[in-house]
């Protein structure tokens, strides 16, 4: 697998879900050590004591969580439909994505990147195990999380290199569709509801609620065309040796349903650049018939909150993927 096509997060769940696979820019990284001894930890039985009963992650539809469209002009542009606001938001990312600046790297060489670089940060919600919550799982997750997850920096998601060059997967000859991450893909049909604000000082702010989807792929439906989805997480848990399924296949018993994210860009009209922005992607993800260890046919669910802040701090730059920029942020 190419370098630069997935990052992943495998999370061990302890009482049947096993691992979700987080896709993004870089890699993958399959079960590590520390999930491995934290389902170990669970072993002797005491995750069955359950304190609270739940619900599961999925909930049914897909309700609207944000402010919904009202026709108007807003900072000299004028929005008479979603579809304006599709139009608008591509041609601002589009152009955004055409801007570069130097950077030196953390062996002194010079770079080209992306100028609007982002950070990013993953949280996992409760975990319900048959239907049920169990603190001592919970408490697991943190240090399970900190130990996979390692924050990245790219340009405006999605996107697969903060080098321009790089973004896209034209010769990923494992897809069954191909993307240039450089331009939007985004249309009318991808947005539940949106909203725009008039700033008052030469820009616009856009919250754009996207359609939900399921087991949704980078680039290829309404939530893959605005964020960084899971993909193939079903392909990824069946390579794993420890995890078997009491009955059905991975891909049959995994279902990731995306619902309620935002995207949220500020735009300056007078170039149509996008000058900040916040990309707050949520995952249901559940997990049915799974064995783990001495733990047989169980299900369990959660949520996976992963968002992209942009810009990054010339701060969290330096410290996570030691890089300058030439012109610090003022």
């Amino acid at each position: 697998m190419n370098k630069y096509v997935k990052k992943g997060l495998c999370i061990a769940l302890a009482a049947g879900l096993i691992a979700s696979s987080f896709a993004g820019c870089a890699k993958v990284n399959y079960v590590t050590n520390s999930a491995v001894e934290a389902i170990y930890k669970i072993k002797d039985g005491s995750w069955q004591e359950t304190e609270a009963e739940g619900e599961g992650a999925a909930a049914e539809g897909d309700p609207v969580v944000i402010d919904t469209f009202t026709a108007g002009t807003y900072g000299g542009v004028e929005f008479s439909s979603l579809e304006d606001v599709a139009n608008y938001y591509v041609e601002a990312y589009n152009y955004t994505k055409t801007l570069t600046a130097e950077y030196t790297d953390e062996n002194g060489d010079k770079q080209t990147f992306y100028k609007l670089l982002g950070d990013e940060n993953l949280e996992v919600g409760e975990i319900m195990i048959d239907g049920s919550s169990n603190a001592m799982i919970n408490n697991l997750v943190p240090g399970i999380v900190g130990g996979l997850f390692a924050p990245n920096t790219y340009g405006l998601v999605p996107c697969y290199n903060r080098d321009p060059n790089l973004d896209n997967n034209l010769e990923d000859t494992t897809r069954k569709a191909d993307h240039d991450f450089r331009t939007s893909a985004v249309t009318a049909e991808d947005i539940l509801d949106a909203n725009v604000t008039d700033n008052g000082d030469g820009t616009i702010t856009m919250v754009i609620q996207p359609k939900a989807g399921q087991m949704s792929t980078r680039g290829d439906d309404s939530q893959g065309r605005f964020f960084e989805v899971l993909g193939d997480i079903g392909g990824v848990v069946a390579s794993i040796d420890m995890i078997s399924f009491a009955q059905g296949t991975a891909e049959e018993n995994i279902t990731v349903d995306y619902k309620g994210g935002t995207v949220t860009v500020k735009i300056d009209t007078a170039t149509k650049e996008i000058v900040e922005a916040d990309y707050k992607m949520i995952a249901n993800v559940s997990v049915n018939h799974a064995n783990v260890a001495v733990i047989k046919d169980k299900s369990a669910s959660l949520v996976i909150t992963y968002t992209n802040h942009f810009p990054a701090s010339d701060e969290y730059l330096l410290e996570k993927k030691g890089i300058k920029r030439a012109v610090p942020l003022s």
